[in-house]
């Protein structure tokens, strides 16, 4: 299964909780932080619902 590093390059503040708790999910604790993990359909799916608060790459 492929890598993506996902980084956090939008605050979660005044975004709504369910927004926050995904942020939290994919292992994001504060602005610019980044996390690698397996691109699995669930952690696209969370991707997916907060992509205007990220930035993702993939890793080679």
């Amino acid at each position: 299964m492929a890598k993506i590093k996902i980084t956090q390059v939008k605050s979660g503040i005044d975004r709504s909780e369910r927004q926050k708790r995904t942020l939290v999910a994919l292992g994001l604790r504060r602005m610019l932080f980044t996390v690698e993990v397996e691109a699995t359909p669930q952690i696209l799916g969370m991707v997916e619902k907060v992509h205007h608060l990220v930035k993702v790459e993939e890793v080679n």
